[in-house]
């Protein structure tokens, strides 16, 4: 078995922005780069202006609700989340593009747990363990908030990230149909998962 450097774990910074612009993407099967299309300047590229929007500190995708995983000073995963609020209060879904209504609710429905939004790692490290050392960081990040759950949303036809959080005890609490947008890969539901943590 090959013997791979242990990543170092950190909060991110605001220089971090572009590789957790690409990486906050792959992890929402593209979602991201569409709804920034939608948001960014005439002209602007859509990962430019995420890059922009995950510099910045005032939506949940900020640099500041993220970790990093660094290999050989290089980053080679992240990991973002925070606790959801409680009650949660998704506000006018009219208002919000239809392909986001889905993931709305379903956050809803886990008021006041700490919320994996999005974890990834670059292909070209996938397999070290590196996933699993930021979902322990979760764990820790998820009591230290004082919550007691996880929650994270997953689209249904990624099997194989399906089969991953049922091995780590996350349990399936309600589905939404996934509204399709340009460059989607998958059809079928949004899953909301859950794990309860003890103390």
């Amino acid at each position: 078995m090959a013997n791979y450097p242990e990543p170092d774990i950190r909060p991110a910074r605001p220089a971090d922005a572009p590789v957790l612009a690409g990486l906050m993407n792959a992890a929402g099967e593209g979602l991201p780069a569409w709804l920034w299309s939608r948001m960014a300047e005439p002209g602007e590229d859509a990962m430019a202006f995420g890059s922009r929007r995950v510099a910045g500190e005032d939506s949940g995708f900020s640099y500041r609700n993220a970790h990093v995983a660094e290999i050989n000073g290089t980053v080679a995963g992240m990991l973002l989340g925070y606790r959801l609020d409680d009650p949660y209060d998704p506000g006018d879904l009219e208002e919000l593009p239809a392909v986001i209504r889905p993931l709305i609710e379903l956050e809803a429905l886990a008021p006041g747990s700490w919320y994996v939004n999005a974890i990834a790692t670059l292909p070209e490290v996938r397999g070290r363990g590196i996933g699993s050392r930021l979902m322990g960081l979760a764990e820790r990040l998820c009591l230290d908030s004082g919550a007691e759950d996880l929650s994270l949303i997953v689209a249904r036809a990624n099997t194989g990230a399906v089969r991953l959080y049922e091995r780590l005890g996350f349990c399936t609490v309600a589905t939404r149909p996934l509204v399709s947008f340009p460059g989607c890969e998958h059809s079928g539901d949004w899953v909301l998962m859950t794990r309860t943590l003890r103390h």
